[in-house]
């Protein structure tokens, strides 16, 4: 079964379409956080980044870097949050790949990325030596 944003990408559910390309979709959220809230999409179903194939993750940075500023002019936002919600555990709904450019505001009264996690961990130098060092051998 395909996902909301499949339908999307195949003109079944109508959205607010802003860009297409040839890999690569962008339309406004449904359920914004602010004005001008914008999803960008591979339009191919990936659920994770992990499954976005090389070429279709630099299309869709490409995108994404191509958008920001449009988002941000077409609604006069001081900034804008960038981000992926990676698996259902970090709040990922659709299980479509999709970047969320938020447009801020000053007093928006939102809070920075590190915000979501809630409970920071306190973690000893040895602890982050051995994670850097295993995420490096996987990278």
């Amino acid at each position: 079964m395909s996902t909301i944003f499949t339908q999307i990408v195949e003109g079944e559910i109508p959205a607010r379409i802003v860009y297409e390309d040839e890999t690569t979709m962008a339309f406004l959220d449904a359920n914004p956080l602010a004005p001008g809230h914008t999803l960008v999409i591979p339009k191919d179903e990936y659920e994770r980044l992990n499954d976005v194939p090389d070429d279709v993750a630099s299309d869709l940075y490409e995108t994404i870097h191509r958008l920001v500023p449009a988002v941000e002019d077409s609604v006069d936002a001081d900034a804008t949050t960038v981000a992926f919600n990676n698996g259902e555990t970090a709040g990922q709904e659709v299980p479509h790949v999709h970047c969320h450019i938020v447009p801020r505001f000053e007093g928006d009264g939102g809070g920075p990325i590190h915000a979501v996690a809630g409970d920071r961990p306190d973690l000893a130098d040895d602890e982050l030596d051995d994670i850097a060092a295993d995420i490096e051998s996987r990278a």
